[in-house]
Parts: structure tokens; sequence; C-alpha cells
């Protein structure tokens, strides 16, 4: 049954993967939710030949599982000259990963805002990198919020996949354990009731973080960045919308 003693002699060790579990998580999707930007707006180009490089990197991401591409990166490219360690493997493969799916995050986001919108901001003379970042993204994020927040989420839980690559996370360091004690029921069973606080903390995180995105919706912006535009959400004569002074939903 549970061994209470070897639980609290293992602890340390897995707190130590615990904390890897973290910094995997919040490294990867810091970086997939700043390069899944330019690839939404490649999803969105007037270019033909952009949109479909952008849409191939999605389909070919979208189609197979996270931890074949995993594996593939750390056991396959070395045949080809590619060697990368572990733990760079690991953050490569889920952040090409979560970067694919939270392309199609922004490009939904993006185009549920109002055409109006951007034609009131190109009327009074705005440029179309100060739109797509002062009018369209800002309002636009509010919406992509609920979703991103899941997407953390689910990059907490999928860095146990990378046990798979040798990558000394949560789950690879109970194993170690487990085979070393042969006391399975222990430890998967601690390592079981961490991921489950983890889990727990993060998604009353993502519950705070999205009442407090959701505060700013409809409310009225106080300060002036424009001829016709006001506050955070640019609210003003023909801008309108989810954080720009409507209170509409998306």
């Amino acid at each position: 049954m549970f061994a209470w003693s070897l639980a609290r002699d293992s602890f340390v060790t897995l707190l130590a993967g615990l904390r890897f579990t973290v910094e995997y998580a919040v490294i990867v999707m810091g970086l997939s939710l700043a390069l899944a930007i330019p690839v939404a707006y490649a999803r969105l180009s007037r270019h033909r030949a952009v949109r479909l490089l952008a849409g191939a990197y999605v389909g070919l991401i979208r189609s197979t599982p996270l931890l074949i591409q995993l594996v593939y990166i750390y056991f396959a490219l070395p045949v080809v000259g590619i060697t990368l360690s572990a733990p760079v493997a690991g953050v490569v493969g889920m952040t090409l990963h979560y970067t694919a799916y939270i392309t199609e995050v922004y490009r939904s986001g993006i185009q549920a805002i109002p055409r109006g919108q951007r034609d009131a901001a190109v009327s009074i003379g705005m440029r179309p990198l100060t739109i797509s970042t002062r009018v369209v993204f800002p309002q636009a994020f509010r919406i992509m919020v609920p979703t991103l927040g899941n997407y953390f989420i689910s990059a907490i839980k999928d860095t146990s996949l990378l046990s798979v690559i040798t990558v000394q996370e949560l789950l690879f360091s109970g194993q170690i354990i487990a085979e070393r004690t042969y006391d399975y029921f222990t430890l998967y069973t601690e390592v079981f009731a961490m991921y489950l606080v983890l889990g727990t903390l993060a998604i009353i995180g993502v519950k705070y973080v999205e009442r407090y995105f959701a505060r700013g919706r409809g409310s009225a912006p106080s300060q002036r960045r424009g001829p016709g535009l006001s506050g955070p959400g640019l609210s003003g004569p023909g801008l309108s919308g989810p954080g720009l002074g409507d209170t509409k939903a998306a």
C-alpha cells in the first residue's frame, strides 16, 4: 500500500521535477503566444504563397500527435545531422505544437473583429501595423483569453510527455524512483497528487485572468489616443465592439 516514509523521502526530488514542469509550461506558452502572432497574420495574408506555407505548417502539426512530434525531433532528426538535447528538443517540439493551435485561435479572434473597425481606423489615417496592434489585436485577445487559458492548462499536463525523451520533469522523476524502489503505487500516487494540485491552481489562475479581462469589456475608456479614438480599446466614431465601448460579448 501507500508508503508514507518513501513518499516523504521522495518529495524533494519530485518537487524539483515539478519545478521543471512549471518552467517548461511557462516557457512553451510564452514562446507559442509570441510566435503564433506572425503565423496567424500569415494565414490571413493577401499573398497566396504565404497563406499556403503557413497553412501547411498548421495542418502538419495539427494532424499528428504531440508525442510522435517529440519522438521524431529527439530520435529521428539526429540521423540527418540535427541533434538537440532532451530539454531543447522538448521545448522546440511543444512550442511548434502549441504555436500551430494558438495560431488558429488568433486567426479566428482577428476575423471576429468587424471589418468596419478597420475601415474606420484607415479613414482617420492609421497605418496597417498600428491598426493591427492598437485596434484589432487588443480586442481579439480578450475574445481569445478563455481558449488560451485552456491551452496553458493543457501545456502543463502535456509536459508529462517529455518523459519519453528523458526530460526529468515530474513524471520522469517519479519513474526513476519507482523503478529503483519497485513501489509504483506510492510514487505514482504522489505524482498524481502533485499534478492534481498544480492543475487545480492553474485552473483557478486562468479563471482569475478571464474575470480580469471580462471586466474590461464594455467599460468606458478614459484616456485619449488620438482624434476620435479614446481609451485602450479605441472607442469612438465608427469603432465599437468588445473592448471598444460595445457591451455585446464576442
